[in-house]
């Protein structure tokens, strides 16, 4: 096969996205399809052989797609590109800023909030078209993330008149009466992903002065007891640390023009009896149920360090050599 340089013009943006910082988007994608990059300016050059270069040529044209568009390129972009050109991943378009029929999503500090992966994406779909929605899946596959950027950008819409975040506060197996300060201070620890998901989306001054305000509320799951959410985002994170009577409360909160997404992952419960889950049981319930959605994620979908998805490969595996469901 021809192993001819191939010249791919580009513009400055998308060029330096490519190259990434000491050119380590480029050793990616060269690493990757087994190409020789270069970049003598205005585009890139590909070495190789023709299947190595078209590959490499998708990725590259799907992160230039990303830069030109005005979107933040980072290692996770590039790795996402990599997997769609290889057509194995089931990984969404990297260029891609909204979901068909979905309202765009807020722009945070690094940029335009898009999907990354297909289960993204279903995921986003189903929370712009359903009244409550389910995701299940492993740590790093943006579940909270999208639930707050979604809930954020309905609130600065006007679709809601706030955004409710709850946890169940059992992490550390601690109670929170035993807890120094007053409640914010006992609760924040909890909630501190929730926090800094929503200072990205929001930045730090607006999201003291709707907290302020009472439009953005983060609770601990007990302290949701004998209240109707009437026109609220709900998000309920870390769903699996619910008992199953805690579960059916929260979901039972739901008042008129409310929309509530339940994140977690199955396989983590931190509860003494972890056949005490409300998660497993509730999907298992509701599941079908007209209104409700259910998008589950894999290990694919992981779009933290690239090392995070090997290692829940890795305890999947062994899950699944031990006989035990995941």
């Amino acid at each position: 096969m021809s192993r001819a340089p191939e010249f791919i013009a580009l513009s400055d943006a998308a060029s330096r996205a490519v190259a990434g910082p000491s050119s380590r988007h480029a050793a990616l994608v060269e690493d990757a399809f087994g190409v020789l990059m270069e970049t003598p300016g205005g585009g890139v050059s590909l070495s190789g052989d023709a299947k190595s270069r078209a590959s490499a040529r998708r990725a590259v044209e799907a992160i230039a797609r990303r830069a030109d568009q005005g979107l933040d390129v980072g290692e996770a972009d590039v790795r996402v590109a990599i997997g769609e050109a290889r057509g194995a991943t089931g990984r969404a378009p990297a260029a891609r800023t909204s979901v068909a029929g979905q309202p765009t999503l807020p722009v945070g500090r690094r940029g335009q909030v898009s999907p990354k992966t297909v289960a993204q994406a279903r995921y986003l779909k189903a929370l712009a078209e359903c009244e409550m929605v389910f995701g299940l899946g492993p740590a790093g596959t943006g579940k909270t993330f999208l639930a707050v950027a979604h809930g954020a950008g309905m609130l600065l819409r006007g679709e809601v008149e706030r955004m409710i975040v709850s946890r169940p506060a059992v992490e550390a197996g601690e109670r929170l009466g035993f807890l120094p300060g007053d409640l914010s201070e006992k609760v924040d620890p909890y909630m501190a992903p929730v926090w800094e998901a929503l200072n990205d989306i929001l930045g730090a001054e607006q999201l003291r002065r709707r907290r302020d305000k009472g439009e953005i509320e983060v609770v601990p799951l007990a302290f949701m007891r004998g209240r109707t959410l009437n026109h609220a985002f709900v998000i309920v994170d870390e769903a699996q640390n619910a008992s199953r009577l805690q579960m059916k409360m929260v979901l039972t909160r739901l008042g008129e023009g409310a929309r509530m997404a339940i994140t977690g992952d199955p396989t983590q419960v931190d509860l003494a009896n972890p056949a005490d889950s409300g998660l497993a049981h509730a999907v298992g319930l509701l599941e079908g149920v007209e209104g409700i959605a259910v998008t589950r994620f894999a290990a694919e979908d992981v779009v933290r360090h690239p090392l995070v998805e090997r290692i829940v490969k890795a305890y999947d595996a062994d899950a699944a050599k031990r006989g035990r469901a995941v």
